[in-house]
């Protein structure tokens, strides 16, 4: 199958200044794809792009097989677009605004479906403005999706959320990879992008400094795993592989299992407790702030 999104070389100016300097990034159809970058990165031009909402300078873009400032119509049928804020007649019922939506596109998804999907089942006689701003954030998510799109773009989709509400606005966005849907994701939470997104792509200064799966971007899985414990007297052999830091040993690896044995082992035939004992690899913000601060 061809790409969902296809860019190359994609290029923006502003004034002889380049906002977004040859990008390239390719979006399998059904995957969900995050681009993460800081403010002033380039991440909303490329976005803007991308939905036919700003032009290009210059390179190939193809969106669903179209060149979105060209598409008309029929892209724009075929794609969905969740902003950070939608205005609605606030003293409409949920229903009778995904209804609204539903009578601009020929295929539709039907109003009960688009409500299961995004949890407003109990809310579908309430006043939009009665919602609460989770419970207005799934609408919106509905107004995307309710013209069945192949292609929904997501802007920022929990920003504003407590804990709770962002874990169940996961599960929604997980549920649309059911329906076939591609899925380009914008954030700042690097969890949701850890959580939810099939590769990721970081954008700096104009340029994708990275890109890969969350697992595997920026060479995460070959850096070292940290390994740490309250301070006790060890044996030289143990020791020599540790740095003392403050009240704890400390020391990275890059076979900890091996290490972690060789410790645990020693702790239990000499009957010590290894307190507070940690082991923790790069996260994906570990990275995503390092590459930010080298690219800035």
């Amino acid at each position: 199958m061809a790409p969902a999104i296809e860019v190359r070389e994609l290029r923006k100016s502003y004034r002889g200044q380049e906002a977004v300097s040859g990008v390239d990034l390719t979006v399998e159809p059904g995957e969900v794809f995050a681009l993460l970058g800081p403010n002033g990165a380039g991440k909303t031009t490329t976005v803007e792009i991308l939905e036919g909402h700003r032009d290009r300078t210059s390179g190939d873009v193809s969106v669903l097989g179209h060149d979105p400032a060209e598409g008309g119509p029929d892209l724009r049928r075929r794609i969905g677009i969740v902003l950070q804020e939608t205005g609605v007649e606030r003293f409409l019922t949920v229903a009778e605004v995904l209804e609204e939506f539903a009578g601009y596109y020929p295929r539709p998804l039907a109003v009960d479906h688009v409500l299961d999907l995004v949890g407003l089942e109990e809310k579908r006689n309430s006043r939009v403005g009665r919602l609460s701003g989770g419970q207005q954030r799934r609408l919106d998510v509905g107004i995307g999706l309710i013209g069945n799109p192949e292609l929904l773009f997501l802007d920022e989709p929990t920003t504003g959320f407590d804990p709770s509400a962002r874990r169940g606005a996961w599960e929604m966005v997980k549920g649309l990879t059911d329906l076939g849907t591609t899925v380009f994701l914008t954030t700042h939470y690097m969890e949701e992008a850890q959580q939810l997104a099939d590769r990721v792509a970081i954008i700096v200064g104009g340029r994708i400094v990275a890109e890969g799966t969350p697992a595997t971007l920026g060479g995460r899985q070959l850096r070292d795993t940290s390994v740490s414990f309250a301070h006790i007297v060890l044996p030289d052999h143990l020791a020599n592989r540790f740095t003392a830091d403050g009240d704890r040993w400390v020391t990275s690896s890059s076979d900890p299992t091996e290490l972690l044995h060789e410790l645990t082992a020693w702790a239990i035939g000499a009957g010590v407790t290894l307190d507070g004992l940690e082991v923790t690899r790069p996260d994906l913000e570990d990275v995503y702030l390092e590459l930010t601060s080298e690219g800035s």
